[in-house]
Order: C-alpha cells, then structure tokens, then sequence
C-alpha cells in the first residue's frame, strides 16, 4: 500500500518549469530518495509535499488525504527537515525539545513521551542541558533530526540529513533514519553523497532538469546501467540529458 502518491506534480515560475510533471509512489516504511543535479528540481519538489509551496498543478495524496483539500490533516502527519535548519540558540537543547513537543502534542502525556524519544534520538546526553549556542554542527543536526522525528510522523521529509557532518556524526543520523523506518515510518529524502544514498535507499528517483529520469532499486540502477556504484549510474545519466 502506497503512503504518497505525487502525480503529474509541476511547478512554474512564468515560463520556466521548475518541476514538469513529475508522478512516483512510496509504499509505507520505505526509504525514498529524490537526487539530481544542483537546480534539478529536488528541494521545490520536497518543499511542495511539505506543503511549503504551492504547486502549479498535479496531485498528491497521504493515505488517501489530498493535499489540496485537506491540508491541515496532511501536516499532521508529516515532518520536514530543510537543508539549512536552525534552532533557536539562546536556549538549553532540552528547553528546546520541549518547546517543540508542546507545539505539535495535543496532550500533556503525549508531550512527555515525545521528549522522552527526542532525548534518545538525539544521544546528546548531558550535552542537553547546554545552550545550543554552544553546539558544533552535528550536535545541532541531531538535535534538530530529533526534534523532526519526535511525534514519529507518518511522513518524515530530509533534505540533505547529514550535510557538512562528520563521519561519526552522519552515521549516527543514518542509522536513526534506518532505525525509524524499521519502525513503520517512511521517509523521503535527498542528499549529494551517493554513498549515503546507497546505504539509506530503498529506491531511487534521479530528476534532471525537473523531470524524473530514472527510478527503482539502486541495485537494479547499477546493473541496468552496467555501473559500479550509484555515483556513476547519476553522472551518466545527468551528462545525457545535457548532451
């Protein structure tokens, strides 16, 4: 069963197509990932089932939900992490994960639970009790990856989850997203680092020039494309649609 259909999804900007017709599905638990060149049109794509922006035409549904009509109980169930996320550095990592889950808890119970997951998600220990001022940037990545995942969503959203992160702390942040799919959680992601992509994906879908060029299993990817790794399988075939 498919959690999210997108179909026929364009967005334009006067005459230029950012997005151009673009339709796939994610069954419910999957890792999905969106990769393409810089100006693809991977982040507009994110950004309009993330209900940021308004697509120019198409449809989307979320267990039957459309977007269109039935926005509010859409964002219910999803959450997104954008690239260049902050959070407010003047308070404690914990003031702050309690700030977020009486924000998105509709009880007082369901609040602590959330916090009481954000503190495991995030591994930040003792650390929580800091100001986030004083976070490196993966303490505050996963702080903030905690923070998405905390009311586990039915839908998490993560463009780029590990960019400019060390090893140590990418893997952390990887592992956690294996970890909530394992869970029941889907997840729709996008990231340069083909080897993380590798790792994380169920499948893939490859935009260029805001239309999906290719889509399945990375496995499947490689051999069709008689590559050694995914990194390949994306330049062979973004160089073809520039050629």
């Amino acid at each position: 069963m498919n959690l999210l259909t997108v179909t026929d999804l364009t967005k334009k900007y006067k005459d230029f197509k950012a997005v151009n017709s673009i339709s796939f599905s994610i069954p419910k638990g999957e890792i999905f990932a969106l990769i393409g060149p810089n100006g693809a049109g991977k982040s507009t794509t994110l950004k309009i089932i993330a209900t940021i922006l308004q697509p120019t035409s198409g449809k989307i549904t979320l267990e039957n939900k459309d977007f269109k009509n039935m926005r509010d109980d859409v964002r219910k169930m999803i959450t997104y992490l954008p690239e260049e996320a902050g959070a407010y550095k003047n308070m404690k990592g914990i003031d702050y994960l309690n700030f977020m889950a009486q924000l998105y808890s509709t009880s007082k119970a369901e609040a602590t639970e959330a916090i009481k997951f954000a503190r495991e998600l995030s591994d930040l220990g003792n650390k929580l009790r800091d100001k986030i001022s004083t976070y490196s940037k993966g303490m505050t990545r996963k702080l903030l990856l905690a923070r998405a995942l905390m009311s586990k969503p039915k839908l998490a959203i993560l463009d780029e989850p590990t960019s400019g992160l060390d090893v140590i702390n990418a893997l952390h942040i990887r592992r956690t997203i294996k970890q909530m799919s394992k869970l029941g959680m889907t997840v729709l992601l996008s990231s340069h680092n083909m080897l993380e992509i590798e790792f994380l994906s169920d499948r893939v879908a490859i935009i260029d020039k805001g239309e999906i060029i290719e889509i399945g299993e990375p496995n499947e990817l490689m051999k069709k494309h008689n590559a050694k790794n995914l990194e390949e399988v994306f330049s062979n075939l973004t160089q073809k649609q520039n050629e």
